[in-house]
């Protein structure tokens, strides 16, 4: 039996590729009650993800989209490189990390190497790959599910596994922040996952290029007030830079990599 998140989730990847599905199709597949399903398509169409029909809905594009880390990662490439380069000068000897799944966060773990004595909290295969030669890091790799989108270990294992642990600074990854919505991702799970991650953080320091500025996903991961450090491009309105100044944000851009508290 799927938690009714991950239900919720994998019924709106069912009518993306689908197009449309009854409620007796949706219990059928997911084993639950029809007013069970009327009760998620309610919801859900609610948070405008969907459009209920007579008997069941269809797809709209919707929060819940979410493109494959690879084809993420050749967009906005230099700008996340000089994310990353700024985010390794936050890392020092000694330190206990941990590296959320992304694009960004994966740039940061090719930028970290040199740094000797560090340890490396992460649920993300492809910074494994990237780190798992290298005998100046220790890296712990977070079991759970694997999602093939992101690559990245989620759910209740993963976040057991960080109930465990205390790190120093967790450099967070996110598809959206919103000044009233907060910090969001596409898909429920990973979003729960992220939240264990800044529990369990002294410092939270979210990486995210300029192109998700504004954005809002379907699900929510923390509000702004759980953020300490922000970095961001060069590319990021003045305007949202004095705002997350307001809320007590220290805000850093990179390239021109100055301070803007």
């Amino acid at each position: 039996m799927l938690f009714e998140e991950e239900r919720k989730t994998q019924l709106l990847q069912y009518l993306e590729r689908n197009q449309r599905a009854s409620v007796q199709e949706f219990s059928e597949i997911f084993e639950v009650s029809e007013s069970t399903i009327r009760r998620d398509l309610k919801e859900l169409e609610e948070a405008r993800l969907l459009k209920r029909t007579h008997g069941g809905a269809v797809s709209l594009q919707s929060t819940s989209f979410e493109p494959s880390i690879l084809d993420k990662e050749v967009v906005l490439k230099k700008e996340k490189e000089s994310i990353a380069r700024v985010a390794a000068q936050q890392v020092q000897q000694g330190d206990t990390i941990l590296l959320d799944s992304g694009t960004t966060t994966l740039h940061l773990a090719r930028e970290i190497k040199h740094i000797p004595s560090i340890r490396v909290i992460t649920n993300s295969m492809l910074v494994l790959n990237e780190l798992r030669d290298n005998r100046n890091i220790e890296i712990t790799l977070l079991g759970g599910i694997l999602r093939p989108e992101t690559q990245a270990f989620v759910g209740p294992m993963t976040e057991q596994a960080l109930g465990m642990i205390r790190v120093d600074k967790a450099f967070i990854a996110t598809n959206g922040i919103d000044l009233i919505q907060g910090i969001t991702t596409p898909n429920l799970i990973e979003a729960s996952t992220k939240r264990r991650m800044i529990r369990i953080a002294g410092e939270v320091i979210l990486l995210a290029d300029h192109s998700k500025i504004g954005k809002v996903a379907y699900a929510k991961v923390a509000d702004l007030s759980e953020i300490h450090h922000c970095i961001f491009d060069q590319e990021v309105s003045p305007k949202f830079i004095n705002e997350l100044n307001k809320l007590d944000i220290e805000v850093t851009l990179a390239q021109e990599q100055e301070n803007l508290k």
